[in-house]
């Protein structure tokens, strides 16, 4: 622990909001670290920028949008909300039909990464239908399961407000909430009416300036945030990416032996943090779930919603490698055909470590010592 109002605490304060700028890829904007969830963040973003009324385009393809459509609307927001199948992510091209149609919308809202179903959309492409119609809607993107683990280029891409949590790509329990924060959402926080007091942007930009909070911190998580963002960047945040495309891919190839399918519909949707699993017809996800908590000590995620029962989920991002997915197969394996299905033992594992036997082979070259020789084998050579 440490005093937060220590003369010296600015230099954390400073060193994790630069670190997080950079993991976002903010140099023109700003950060702000409240005490919360993505959450809170979630509501920091519409409270700062939105009024009540206004009208806001989303979308709902999961668990996460459809929680943040519901938190729009409870705000006060006029939601243009498109269903699209769970399993499929951002329709760009409804997306660019709609703010076509309607110049009055002022912000368009992103998830970038549905933690639910294993689904990452493309968020450049969604500001580029932004640009082809001329609208001046601010960008809003949840990157909470997508950010330090998935490329993301907060100013190359136009967002303007960009969510995450200190609990996925960035290593740490829960407790951060990660805004990143464009000077055209400055600007608008200085208009906006929406009431907000605790994240108020206003109030941390204060304290935030001479290195301080306006209210009392979570000050062993600032001291892990440090930890966490040194470890990002001595691995290379290029490699980071790299690596868990990589882990990723492993699972899907795993999955596929299984015979099994994936929640995403196709390739161009698959997540490289989460993959959702689709179980059998004759199997319970949930069972899938609980057989691996208890009986194998591991911990799956679970359908949630509309997919509840029907997928099971394995996370892989973060503080992982190639063997954790592997453990985590060989559980999968064995809690599936305890509930039931037909799968066969170590098929998912195998086809795995070939990928990954295939996949880094080129890492890092290993040199490996030569078998010591008898005198007389000496003596022969």
């Amino acid at each position: 622990m440490e005093d937060h109002r220590a003369p010296d605490f600015p230099d954390l304060v400073f060193e994790v909001l630069d670190g997080l700028a950079r993991v976002l890829g903010n140099q023109e904007g700003r950060v702000f670290l409240y005490p919360g969830s993505g959450t809170g963040a979630w509501e920091a973003a519409i409270s700062n920028t939105l009024n009540r009324g206004d009208r806001v385009l989303m979308a709902r393809f999961g668990q996460f949008s459809h929680l943040w459509v519901d938190m729009a609307r409870r705000l006060g927001l006029d939601v243009v909300c498109v269903d699209v199948e769970w399993g499929e992510g951002v329709p760009v091209d409804e997306f660019e039909r709609q703010l076509a149609a309607d110049p009055t919308i002022k912000g368009v809202f992103v998830v970038h990464n549905e933690t639910a179903t294993g689904v990452t959309s493309d968020v450049a492409a969604v500001r580029r239908a932004m640009d082809a119609t001329g609208s001046t809607a601010l960008l809003y993107v949840d990157g909470v399961s997508s950010i330090a683990s998935i490329d993301f280029r907060q100013d190359e891409w136009g967002v303007d407000l960009a969510v995450t949590g200190s609990q996925k790509g960035l290593m740490l329990p829960a407790g951060l909430g990660v805004l990143g924060v464009s000077q055209k959402a400055l600007a608008a926080a200085e208009t906006a009416t929406m009431e907000r007091c605790y994240f108020s942007f206003a109030d941390m930009i204060a304290t935030n300036d001479l290195g301080y909070f306006p209210y009392t911190p979570p000050v062993a998580l600032l001291h892990g945030m440090s930890a966490s963002l040194g470890r990002l960047f001595e691995e290379g945040l290029d490699e980071v990416f790299r690596r868990h495309h990589r882990l990723a891919e492993g699972v899907r190839r795993g999955v596929a032996a299984w015979g099994l399918d994936l929640c995403a519909k196709a390739p161009e949707w698959y997540s490289d943090t989460v993959t959702a699993i689709r179980v059998p017809e004759h199997v319970d996800g949930a069972a899938v779930c609980r057989i691996g908590y208890e009986r194998y000590r591991t911990s799956f995620g679970g359908g949630l919603s509309k997919v509840a029962g029907k997928v099971f989920r394995i996370g892989h991002l973060g503080d992982l490698n190639e063997v954790s997915c592997l453990a985590a197969l060989a559980a999968a394996e064995m809690s599936l055909a305890d509930a039931g299905a037909d799968v066969p033992l170590g098929a998912g594992v195998a086809a795995a470590q070939e990928y990954y036997r295939d996949a880094t082979r080129d890492l890092a070259p290993v040199a490996v010592a030569a078998a010591p020789q008898s005198p007389d084998t000496r003596r022969t050579a």
